[in-house]
């Protein structure tokens, strides 16, 4: 088997404050291996965000240990809820950030964000500002500029919760598209559980809080193609979501 290119064993996190702690975290161990989609759902305020603030090194764990296994462990990217494209930058000014503020952009890290530009239908907007762009493709241009720093680890932070429904399964399905062919390791935090089997390879089940691992599931779907769209359209998507939905639902009873 491939070497993990994440280790976590033990995690435990608490917040502290005047009032006194909140322990977010407990005993959180799994491994994530490279190429793999995975997904981190759960109960409302059961940590998963905070998981994905130490796995980025945001955060420290009070206890455990987070191992990364990268060639470069500078080499993730962080997709949050909202785009945060920087208004008075062009589209292509805002995809070439990073290397910008890296001091690393050269013309050929330039052409390979035109390339994803073109690629993912954004070339003809690439002179337009974000509020000339719909909501999916400002998100599309988020990715791309995520992209262009070339991430051996994604981390996903509920990156299509803002967009409408119909947006949104548009939107995730590309994005979704995107990251297995580019053979990038990602992991996603959602509430939504039909995207997080159409996505992924595997989904964590954490518990209330302090979020515990309470399950993992390895997705396997007979689908027509390898668009999260056909993926809900398979015959085991119910029998996943219904799975999933009772693991939840129990926490709140």
């Amino acid at each position: 088997m491939n070497k993990p290119v994440l280790d976590c064993k033990h995690i435990s996190f608490s917040y502290h404050t005047l009032s006194g702690e909140t322990k977010a975290l407990k005993d959180i161990s799994f491994s994530i291996f490279p190429g793999e989609f995975v997904s981190i759902v759960g109960p409302s305020g059961c940590g998963k965000s905070t998981l994905l603030s130490l796995i980025s090194g945001l955060e420290k764990p009070q206890s455990g240990e987070i191992s990364l296994h990268l060639e470069d462990k500078k080499s993730i990217g962080y997709m949050l809820q909202q785009d945060h494209l920087f208004e008075w930058r062009t589209i292509k000014d805002n995809v070439l950030l990073g290397p910008e503020i890296n001091h690393t952009l050269t013309k050929e890290k330039e052409n390979y964000a035109l390339s994803l530009l073109e690629e993912y239908g954004l070339f003809q907007f690439v002179n337009k500002k974000p509020s000339e762009l719909s909501g999916g493709m400002r998100q599309r241009a988020a990715l791309i500029r995520t992209m262009v720093m070339s991430p051996s680890l994604l981390l996903l932070d509920e990156p299509f919760s803002a967009l409408d429904f119909q947006t949104r399964l548009s939107v995730s399905s590309d994005i979704g598209a995107i990251i297995k062919k580019s053979n990038i390791t990602a992991i996603l935090i959602t509430h939504d559980l039909a995207e997080a089997i159409s996505l992924s390879d595997r989904i964590i089940v954490l518990s209330k809080r302090p979020g515990e691992v309470k399950k993992e599931i390895k997705i396997k779907l007979s689908k027509t193609d390898e668009t999260a769209l056909s993926a809900r359209s398979a015959p085991e998507f119910n029998d996943y979501f219904n799975l999933l939905w009772k693991e939840i639902s129990d926490e709140y009873e």
